[in-house]
């Protein structure tokens, strides 16, 4: 397939329309819902509820994935230079019928298509919270910059999508292309609690003591190590390089190739030299983030406990701890029952649930001495 036909931009518009067509939905039920709220109250719903569309896209984007979708349209935007599935019916047929099972087949084209309109409505409500943040400046004290930059990585992320299919699932771009999805849950959620502090009578940052925000950040770090970890064991395709637990291959330590499993950048499923990619490569990539997911286990279980005793940081405690445990069921059954399509999906989940609730422990609260600590908040809770 030359240039050309990987990059067909006639759908743009159509595609464009079509994202602001679904998000008129959500924009209309944030309107209903808070026409009489003040503008941090309505910026607030608004951004929830991109975030809620977010979550569910990179959802969406993990099943597409899974389901071997990703090049179920081969070109970018569109499938085929039209806008849907429905026009390019006979080029997909023509593929189905050279390749039944091949990477272009109707389910996959409308599972491709799908994840790109929900993708562009995401791209329009981000694009609304930038205007509305802009208009409302003057009467709401969070900076602009927060929704900027947001869409400014809603584009990058575009066009990491957009690499995903041209560079034939790349594995290092699919990679980064789920951490660019989970980076918008971040930016989204920093918004989301910034606008809620914004608002009159409304709740206050919650103060940490002595060192306890360093080691949240510390936490935050370590989960965004493991899910690249998971992304580049999905990428590649690596999941059942171990089907046995806590062993792998019935070896503590099997026979692992790290420097061909880590190398970066290559094609999939090919090693540095355009070779078949080794199985020890891939029980490497595996074994590595199962390693690290018993760190970041007992991270969270420990981050779990610590903010378990902290005013106002009991809820997060309580979801870190159930997340935790949600990722440890969903990452044994991926492996115990061959990678159900169920499980992955929820594994990718728990992911992202995680990257939430510690962006809005970390944006929801501030440093201060462990003396301070408690009158710090009890004076805040009076002064209210």
């Amino acid at each position: 397939m030359d240039t050309q036909s990987l990059y067909d931009l006639a759908p743009v518009a159509r595609l464009m329309l079509l994202g602001v067509v679904i998000a008129i939905g959500p924009l209309a039920w944030v309107w209903l819902r808070s026409r009489h709220a003040t503008p941090a109250h309505r910026l607030r719903m608004l951004t929830l509820v991109t975030l809620f569309l977010t979550f569910d896209l990179v959802l969406f984007g993990a099943f597409t994935r899974l389901t071997d979708s990703g090049l179920g349209c081969p070109d970018w935007p569109g499938c085929y230079g039209s806008v849907s599935p429905v026009g390019a019916s006979a080029s997909i047929a023509a593929a189905q019928e050279a390749m039944p099972t091949g990477p272009v087949t109707f389910s996959k084209a409308w599972i491709e298509m799908i994840h790109r309109y929900l993708a562009t409505a995401v791209g329009v409500l981000i694009m609304v919270l930038m205007a509305v943040t802009w208009v409302e400046r003057r009467h709401v004290a969070v900076s602009f910059w927060w929704p900027f930059l947001t869409f400014v990585w809603v584009c990058v992320q575009g066009a990491f999508g957009a690499l995903t299919v041209t560079m034939k699932l790349f594995p290092a771009i699919v990679t980064l292309h789920l951490l660019g999805g989970m980076m918008l849950l971040a930016l989204l959620r920093a918004q989301a609690v910034a606008y809620t502090l914004a608002q009159p009578r409304g709740p206050m940052s919650v103060p940490l003591g002595g060192n306890l925000r360093f080691w949240l950040w510390l936490v935050f770090a370590l989960v965004w190590v493991q899910i690249a970890l998971g992304g580049w064991v999905s990428t590649n395709y690596a999941v059942l390089a171990c089907r046995d637990f806590p062993t792998c291959q019935g070896s503590w330590w099997p026979v692992m190739h790290f420097s061909e499993g880590f190398t970066l950048w290559r094609e999939l499923g090919l090693n540095r030299s355009g070779d078949a990619i080794a199985f020890p490569a891939l029980t490497a990539i595996h074994y590595v983030h199962r390693l690290a997911a018993y760190v970041v286990l007992l991270a969270l279980l420990w981050m779990a406990r610590r903010l378990w005793s902290v005013p106002g940081m009991r809820s997060t405690a309580s979801s870190l701890l159930l997340i935790a445990l949600w990722q440890l069921a969903s990452g044994l059954s991926n492996v115990v029952l061959e990678w159900p399509l169920v499980a992955a999906v929820a594994h990718t989940g728990g992911a992202a649930a995680l990257v939430i609730v510690l962006m809005g422990a970390l944006s929801g609260s501030h440093s201060v001495n462990d003396k301070f600590h408690m009158s710090q908040f009890n004076i805040s809770k009076l002064s209210r």
